[in-house]
């Protein structure tokens, strides 16, 4: 298993814990988008964040989109995960490289923006979606995401995500940690996670030393952790050819009459994983005909 993600209870039973590397994932991401070094970052912290978030809050077949709007120069991100372990996204503007920030670090903060959004989106296939959103407190994402944990899940947690971008703008690695106090949890037991969090090194440095999820885990609870389950992740898109024809078939017919007779086809490109769909004329008069659109 290369990207995987790692569920478990830990510290006495005191703390949920996840870690995961997602290297794979959002190098997947880079290449369809062709994002540059602070964009890379950003976009990978959010996959990563999502991940984390949608396998400790969801279950069975829920989905989330996790929406992440700053006044930085990257404009929206746009998160679509499961409790399955899949995810794709994109961002607004991929072309986005910026100088290092004070601590010699790629500048997310400045990427992302701090004046602005996170809204999570849960769709639990029964009635309407639900949708949680709180203020960006950073902008760096792991403290956003914590803070989101807080007030719209009203789970205490700690989260952190962090991406390697290589000089080239590819991923070399990319994960990140989630933990959640339980009720259960002693004060003494969390003043010691508190100091073990200040302490850890940055998930990117240790997974590029070649640590893995448990390792993180066990590096952050003395090695008291009860591994629950593993899963794969992967980004993975589910748009098609046929669902872009559903969407162009709910057009204006005078729309879709257009792109016959002006520019005999269309080509709909996917903003989650780039891909293109070509319809041509044929296409488009056989689409025109079950069109439920309004004339």
């Amino acid at each position: 298993m290369s990207d995987y993600l790692v569920k478990s209870v830990a510290g006495n039973s005191m703390f949920r814990a996840y870690a995961i590397d997602a290297t794979g994932v959002v190098a997947e991401a880079q290449r369809r988008h062709d994002t540059w070094s602070a964009a890379s970052a950003a976009l990978g912290r959010s996959l990563v964040g999502t991940l984390l978030l949608a396998s400790s809050v969801l279950k069975g077949d829920e989905k989330m989109t996790v929406k992440i709007n700053g006044n930085g120069p990257v404009g929206g991100i746009v998160i679509d995960g499961n409790a399955n372990g899949t995810v794709k996204g994109y961002l607004q503007h991929p072309h986005v490289h910026l100088p290092l920030n004070d601590q010699h670090k790629i500048d997310v903060k400045g990427a992302v923006g701090t004046e602005g959004f996170l809204a999570v989106t849960k769709d639990q296939g029964v009635g309407d979606p639900f949708t949680g959103q709180v203020a960006l407190v950073s902008g760096e994402l792991g403290e956003d995401f914590t803070y989101y944990l807080a007030q719209s899940e009203q789970i205490p947690s700690a989260v952190g995500l962090s991406v390697f971008v290589n000089d080239d703008n590819t991923i070399d690695v990319a994960g990140g940690f989630l933990v959640q106090v339980l009720p259960n949890a002693t004060d003494e037991a969390i003043d010691s996670l508190e100091a073990k969090l200040k302490d850890l090194p940055l998930v990117s440095h240790l997974l590029r030393e070649g640590k893995t999820p448990e390792d993180i885990l066990n590096l952050l609870f003395d090695d008291d952790v009860k591994v629950l389950d593993r899963l794969p992740v992967k980004f993975e898109c589910d748009c098609s050819k046929e669902r872009f024809g559903d969407s162009l078939a709910a057009l204006p017919k005078h729309d879709l009459q257009e792109m016959i007779d002006e520019d005999h086809g269309a080509t709909a490109v996917c903003h989650f994983c780039g891909n293109e769909y070509h319809f041509s004329e044929t296409d488009l008069r056989d689409i025109l005909a079950h069109s439920h659109g309004k004339a």
